[in-house]
């Protein structure tokens, strides 16, 4: 182990902003946590259906304050974004190569988790299954692929929304709530917000991408405004307390985000950048940093794979006879949450299994490179062999983008970073 943390840190370029990396993988696990903690399968005479512990247990919505992080991967999504394009360009790299390798990142191994969910889903049905369970399952793993749809309509958009200021964003959905809320206007109306909501800390990334946001007092006012914000909202204005989407309830903060979303993405992002230079120090640590990289290594496959590890430990237990407390159960008390807690290990074991499996197709197709002849992938090194990529091969090659040494945002690097004026934490 210490030989593998000793080659991980020798193949990162010095100047790579390791924060960024950190943010993200905060960001994944985030994600994965908060599903696990709120999502529960029930068995019901020999049938799986779908609930919330926050329907049963509504004092529980701080937990989602804590888990919900989506900002966060989009306020990585446009700083890493932004840097990419730029790059690109300087290159003489088009639009259309640079927006086509993304996408294929992104879907590529999304459309293998809806191939394996397809077959899966025919074969329990071919042997006897309910069909609200199967249901119930496919729901669970294909649900949380919205948010690489958004993502990717965000990417597609860089070069328009590069230079757009976050106040823009933020207009048309403080506008889009009024109508619907205070004017009773049409519900269909509040799909604009799912692009412009998640457009706030996408330019907020961008902004960052060209030096802005370096001010403490600046990222202070995020922080202190965006949950000042969210808070009243919550308080006075009638919207929910949990920042994740409740069954039963009749307004939701995330489908699709409202102000109060917006406001408390805001806050994250703040959040965020202060603890840039806190995260720079502990990541100087090899071991840290270690974690903080074989996580990145695996992002896209971690996301798109984390419900099915719940499912299967769930699964498995469903021919024990009878319903397994925290795994089965409805999920209504106390004694279910300390339950779930205990379950987790599991799941991280069976989604450990599904990374061995499936990571290969986050990296993309062995090519050969046009002035040496050897073969390098066109994504990420696999995290079962990143010690020997770290060792044979160029830096950049950890983290990022083999081939072109910049990278996109959820599922790869975050590439060199370019060095830039210090900024208040005292880092390049």
């Amino acid at each position: 182990m210490r030989d593998f943390v000793r080659r991980v840190e020798s193949s990162t370029p010095p100047d790579r902003d390791r924060a960024v990396d950190a943010l993200r993988a905060f960001a994944i696990m985030g994600v994965v946590l908060g599903h696990w903690l709120v999502t529960a399968l029930i068995e019901d005479s020999g049938t799986l259906r779908g609930a919330s512990p926050l329907t049963f247990m509504p004092q529980l919505a701080p937990i989602s304050w804590v888990l919900q992080t989506l900002a966060v991967f989009f306020l990585v999504g446009g700083v890493v974004g932004a840097r990419g394009y730029a790059s690109a360009r300087a290159r003489g790299t088009t639009y259309r190569q640079w927006v086509g390798a993304r996408m294929i990142r992104l879907f590529r191994p999304a459309a293998v988790v809806l191939a394996v969910w397809a077959v899966a889903a025919v074969a329990m049905l071919a042997a006897g299954a309910d069909e609200k369970t199967v249901r119930a399952l496919f729901k669970l793993v294909w649900s949380p692929l919205w948010f690489l749809l958004v993502f990717a309509a965000l990417t597609a958009m860089t070069p328009l929304v590069a230079k757009l200021h976050p106040l823009w964003p933020l207009a048309v959905v403080l506008h889009i709530d009024v109508i619907r809320f205070g004017l009773e206007g049409p519900a269909w109306l509040s799909s604009v917000n799912v692009v412009a909501g998640w457009l706030v800390p996408y330019c907020l990334g961008a902004a960052w991408s060209r030096g802005g946001l370096r001010s403490r007092t600046t990222r202070w006012s995020l922080l202190l405004g965006g949950a000042v914000t969210a808070a009243g909202l919550i308080l006075w204005a009638g919207y929910p307390a949990a920042m994740v989407g409740v069954p039963g309830a009749e307004i939701s903060n995330l489908d699709p985000p409202n102000l109060a979303a917006v406001a408390f993405g805001i806050a994250q992002c703040g959040a965020a950048l202060l603890l840039l230079g806190p995260l720079r120090r502990v990541l100087e640590r090899p071991a840290a940093w270690a974690v903080v990289a074989v996580v990145n290594l695996s992002a896209m496959t971690i996301f798109l794979w984390h419900q099915t590890a719940m499912i299967a430990v769930t699964a498995i237990g469903v021919p024990a006879g009878e319903a397994l407390p925290g795994l089965h159960t409805v999920p209504d008390g106390g004694g279910w949450v300390l339950a779930r807690l205990a379950w987790l290990p599991a799941f991280a074991v069976a989604l450990a299994v599904c990374v061995a499996v499936f990571h290969t197709y986050e990296r993309g197709r062995p090519t050969k490179t046009r002035k040496s002849g050897r073969i390098v992938r066109e994504g990420r090194p696999a995290p079962a062999k990143l010690a020997r990529r770290a060792q044979h091969h160029p830096p950049d090659t950890l983290c990022g983008d083999t081939t072109r040494g910049e990278s996109q945002g959820l599922p790869s690097g975050s590439g060199r970073t370019p060095r830039a004026r210090p900024d208040p934490d005292g880092r390049p």
